[in-house]
């Protein structure tokens, strides 16, 4: 994405440009993507970035509470920071730790249950979680 581009998005999303973000941002907005933080960090420094952890892991939790990306927790230790925000679903892939998008049309549900009294429906997202069939070695369920 080009940088004119991310300045035009921090503006939009209320985040002030600081190299470090406009790096982070470049890595994460290229295309619609599933990163961690660990995997930023890892592009940033094969590109030999000075960007910090901390800088990263903060830039990431403004760009979440701001709308740049939306965070995906796929267990109680590992996020994913996805550059598509609309409300989508997803497999997590357990055996090698990728998140790949679910196509909407092929999620339906017939009937949701009613909220708790008092509150109503944000939005409905699935993550399924699979891993290769024990019958069938450690075969890619995602071909």
């Amino acid at each position: 994405m080009p940088r004119a581009d991310i300045l035009s998005l921090f503006e939009q999303h209320g985040i002030l440009p600081t190299p470090q973000r406009v790096e982070v941002a470049e890595i994460l907005l290229e295309r619609p993507q599933h990163l961690s933080a660990e995997q930023i960090l890892e592009q940033l420094r094969s590109a030999h970035s000075s960007v910090s952890k901390a800088t990263v892991y903060n830039t990431l939790k403004l760009f979440d509470e701001r709308g740049l990306v939306k965070e995906v927790m796929v267990d109680p230790v590992r996020k994913f920071y996805d550059s598509t925000t609309h409300p989508h679903h997803h497999f997590y892939n357990v055996d090698t730790g990728e998140l790949r998008d679910i196509p909407d049309d092929q999620v339906r549900f017939c009937e949701l249950p009613e909220p708790p009294g008092g509150t109503e429906s944000e939005r409905v997202e699935v993550l399924i979680r699979v891993r290769a069939r024990r019958d069938q070695g450690k075969a890619d369920p995602f071909p």
